[in-house]
């Protein structure tokens, strides 16, 4: 019996790097999860998938590996991320009476062809009777409520966990864009690194994720922000107590953040004229777990000379974009990854 025999409702996946949310049509998003996978290497099976799987990375036996198979944008373990999709989609399945839907999927824009080969497939095998592949940053655009479809030039900035994907887009395609490995992961390094680095303090990647979350800041914030934290010193290798300020997370994101500014010039610039001057009218939109870097429109702004806005809800703008597609897929059509392998 496949896992969707019962009445249909159609599907939307964001399928992120950090993160897996699944919108129902009709019913919005109701599933979130870190991509994470916790898989007993002895038998093949899922052991945990993730919130709970996440919180085993790093502290799992040797017959459990929990991994992130999404990496930099891009799949790094087939297998895993097969299993880990489907043991998610069988959960919204269960629990809302899901059965053969169609599906929109939002990928990441550099994925292979062969990688949405087995994307495809692993949702045919869940039961799925129809499944539409989409750019992240287009799912993304609609989802901030920018109207693709016509004539004239939007900006959309999705900076997510593996990767940030600036794309310029007019009549549901994708005109110029720019993709590069520096995001939301890169920046838990640098401030990782930075800590090291500066105080001889070593803290683990979630340390890190946890202090840009909460102190992060594109620039020096007026009102200075202060988190206490422990990790180990470098030197005598002993639990240590330090306070953490927004200016030096500051200072320890200033390289990746000036990277992905880059990447947003250097889009613009292989950008045709006439849909420079629509972004001129229009701005730039900021989506994904990044645009919630405090600051960092107005650090845009400055650099670019473009007014730039944070989409409503960034990190589900993707998720969203693929529910509002679900409400009129005839009309966004246009906007579905081609490919003359597609399964019919």
């Amino acid at each position: 019996m496949k896992l969707l025999d019962f009445a249909s409702r159609d599907i939307g996946v964001d399928l992120g790097t950090a993160n897996i949310l699944v919108t129902l049509k009709g019913k919005g998003i109701v599933s979130r999860e870190p991509s994470v996978v916790a898989v007993d290497i002895t038998t093949g099976e899922i052991v945990k998938t993730g919130k709970e799987a996440k919180e085993m990375l790093g502290r799992t036996p040797e017959n459990i590996k929990a991994i992130r198979p999404m990496r930099d944008g891009a799949i790094a373990d087939f297998t895993a991320t097969g299993l880990m999709i489907k043991n998610m989609i069988k959960k919204v399945c269960k629990t809302y009476n899901t059965g053969k839907p169609r599906l929109v999927v939002g990928v990441p824009s550099g994925i292979t062809e062969v990688e949405e080969r087995a994307v495809e497939e692993t949702f045919f095998q869940c039961g799925a009777r129809e499944v539409n592949l989409i750019d992240e940053p287009m799912a993304s655009a609609i989802g901030a409520g920018l109207n693709v479809l016509e004539p004239n030039g939007k900006m959309i900035v999705d900076i997510g966990g593996g990767t940030a994907e600036v794309a310029v887009i007019s009549l549901g395609g994708i005109v110029a864009s720019t993709s590069i490995k520096v995001a939301g992961n890169t920046l838990d390094e640098a401030i990782a690194n930075y800590l090291k680095r500066a105080l001889g303090l070593v803290i683990s990647l979630e340390t890190a994720e946890n202090l840009k979350i909460d102190l992060g800041c594109a620039e020096k914030l007026v009102t200075e922000l202060t988190k206490d934290i422990r990790g180990r010193d470098l030197d005598s290798g002993l639990p240590k107590n330090v306070t953490i300020t927004s200016t030096q997370i500051a200072n320890a994101m200033r390289k990746p953040v000036s990277e992905i500014v880059e990447a947003i010039a250097n889009t613009l610039s292989n950008t045709p004229p006439e849909l420079v001057a629509d972004i001129m009218e229009n701005g730039i939109y900021l989506a994904g777990g990044g645009a919630l870097i405090r600051s960092l429109d107005n650090l845009i702004a400055q650099k670019i000379g473009v007014q730039t806005y944070t989409a409503e809800t960034p990190l589900d703008c993707v998720a969203i974009g693929t529910g509002k597609i679900l409400e009129d897929i005839e009309k966004y059509k246009p906007v579905f990854i081609e490919r003359k392998s597609r399964r019919k």
